[in-house]
């Protein structure tokens, strides 16, 4: 048994110091990573490797981070890796992020000191029932938190120091992973598998405390450029043809109480329009499409393909083209082959006092592709609650049973060897 009581747990510290670092990736960037800012906390986090001990631990060209915890034991254990995503998400700002905590949350609302319009409400927020007594981080109202993934970029860099701290705790070699760009995708476009040299994987990058998710949406882009007739709007009769309001008529005949976000949950999937620009000659509407069955996009992908084109014959003159981008898959469709894995995750969060919920993510991670990628990769909790807003929220105490967890994850392996 792992003894963490006489343990210093760090994870809120560093988390409170990561936060204020700004790591906003930009979707529109075609550099790599997306934004330069993003490089600034992985130099921090391979200051803080090395300071501890981790001698490998460094930085590439592209911003991801790669270091080693060395085994402890001399018989063969699988090389498990331990990975989170050092950027926070383009839909809110993430500078300037000034963390707050609330100290013995009473099960009531939380309203953030610097805009008191933004209210943390207990009866829009169901796990907050489950914190009472414990210490709340959130944001000041002005911006995201960044719980998103820096709460398991924290847990993950306290639980290497614990296992430094506590060489009678048996691990195999660990390798840590921070990647770049995981919000718009892109988070293991660059990795070096090689270079890692890990057989399995966990991100660290979950909801409630004691969730393991083995499953996520299979998800693809669609991109519909549109193609008007441009004209002076004084002698445009019988000649203009505007791609705006094409773009306008495919998304008025968009499903409005199914196959969206705001009208679907648990395993349903969806259509979802992200981003409209365009004039007169030409319009691009970008969409994502989900669902857990990847066979469902195909289904998805024909039903938005055709309202766009009847939408496009009744605008004599305009022309569409339709562009379907594969993003990530389900990962369970890879980790149903290696159920070790998540067996070893799910006695993990046992030893660690709680209760495993097991589900699927109505979104993706990095293990999605990494599990495609031949690195099985399921997802842990790290505590993260409302992420991409400025009501974010994470308490320590659940931080603290994600190190926890780690360091279980971890010694567990060790044991099956």
């Amino acid at each position: 048994m792992i003894n963490f009581n006489s343990y210093s747990f760090t994870a809120a510290e560093r988390f409170m110091r990561y936060v204020g670092i700004d790591t906003q990736s930009d979707p529109e960037s075609s550099t790599v990573p997306s934004t330069a800012k993003q490089k600034n906390l992985a130099r921090m986090l391979v200051e803080e490797l090395l300071a501890m001990g981790i001698s490998d631990a460094a930085m590439d060209d592209k911003g991801y981070v790669y270091a080693t915890l060395p085994s402890n034991v001399s018989s063969h254990v699988p090389v498990i890796c331990f990975c989170s995503h050092m950027d926070t998400s383009p839909d809110c700002s993430g500078a300037g992020v000034k963390p707050v905590i609330h100290k013995n949350y009473d099960g009531g609302d939380i309203v953030l000191p610097a805009d008191s319009n933004v209210v943390l409400r207990a009866s829009e927020h169901p796990d907050l029932r489950a914190q009472t007594g414990n210490d709340i981080i959130t944001a000041d109202g002005t911006t995201l938190l960044g719980a998103d993934n820096k709460a398991g970029v924290a847990e993950i860099m306290d639980a290497v120091h614990f296992l430094l701290q506590h060489p009678e705790v048996k691990h195999g070699t660990i390798k840590i992973l921070f990647t770049p760009d995981e919000e718009i995708g892109r988070g293991v476009n660059h990795v070096d598998l090689k270079r890692l040299g890990a057989e399995f994987a966990y991100t660290v990058d979950g909801e409630s405390r004691g969730s393991l998710e083995d499953e996520t949406f299979s998800a693809d882009g669609v991109t519909i450029k549109i193609h008007g007739i441009s004209a002076h709007p004084g002698f445009a009769k019988d000649k203009m043809v505007s791609a705006v309001k094409v773009a306008s008529d495919i998304l008025s005949k968009l499903p409005k109480d199914m196959l969206s976000p705001e009208t679907t949950s648990g395993r349903e999937g969806f259509i979802h329009p992200i981003s409209v620009q365009g004039n007169v000659e030409h319009a691009v509407i970008k969409f994502i499409i989900r669902d857990f069955e990847t066979i469902r996009l195909t289904e998805h992908e024909a039903l938005l393909r055709g309202i766009a084109e009847d939408c496009v014959k009744c605008w004599p003159g305009a022309a569409m083209e339709f562009i379907v981008e594969e993003q990530y898959r389900n990962m369970k469709e890879v980790l149903d082959r290696y159920p070790l894995v998540a067996e070893v995750a799910v006695e993990a969060i046992r030893r660690a006092g709680m209760e495993p919920k097991r589900a699927g993510i109505r979104g993706g991670t990095d293990g999605s592709r990494l599990s495609f990628m031949g690195l099985p990769c399921p997802n842990i909790f790290a505590g993260e609650h409302a992420f991409h807003g400025k009501m974010e929220w994470v308490s320590i105490q659940d931080m603290q049973k994600a190190v926890e967890t780690i360091v279980q994850i971890a010694a567990i392996w060790a044991e099956k060897k």
